[in-house]
């Protein structure tokens, strides 16, 4: 086996980078990360506000004693939907509201809102306490659990025939 030598001229120009520049790069970024925890730790919350409502349902969401979640439209009372079997991504949002929902002392029969944005945002919000959730960030097929409730596409305060 030969053994790979340099040229000469590679070898007289040194390393590409020099020893120090690697230490530096990793001193901004831990400055950096520090700064953001500071920052979280000290209350900031970036403040990223939706856009208009084009679409929304008052909704509420009642447990049955077989374990399915039935969904029921808060202003007329109708019942949308009887959710059977794991609904994994229904079950693990409404568990975090409801885990809100506890810790403010405010009880089930109060509704949550499902509201479509202008700017493609669907939110379910908890007028109770605030929380807010951004259905959209969790994918197109988990969005679609909670689209389907939403009533027909009709401008917000339309007369309703």
């Amino acid at each position: 086996m030969k053994a790979v030598v340099a040229s000469p001229a590679a070898a007289a120009r040194g390393p590409l980078f020099p020893r120090w520049f690697p230490r530096a790069i990793v001193a901004v970024l831990a400055v950096l990360l520090v700064g953001l925890a500071l920052l979280r730790l000290g209350g900031f919350e970036p403040a990223v506000e939706p856009g208009a409502v084009v679409r929304e349902r008052a909704l509420r969401f009642a447990d049955e004693t077989d374990g399915a979640v039935r969904v029921i439209d808060h202003a007329s009372g109708r019942p949308l939907a009887l959710m059977r079997g794991e609904q994994g991504f229904l079950r693990g949002v409404l568990r975090g509201l409801a885990r809100e929902r506890r810790q403010h002392g405010v009880g089930a029969d109060q509704p949550y809102l499902l509201s479509l944005r202008d700017d493609g945002r669907l939110l379910i919000t908890d007028p109770a306490t605030g929380q807010r959730i951004d259905l959209a960030s969790f994918g197109r097929d988990n969005a679609a659990v909670f689209l389907r409730w939403l009533p027909p596409n009709e401008p917000i305060g339309a007369p309703t025939p």
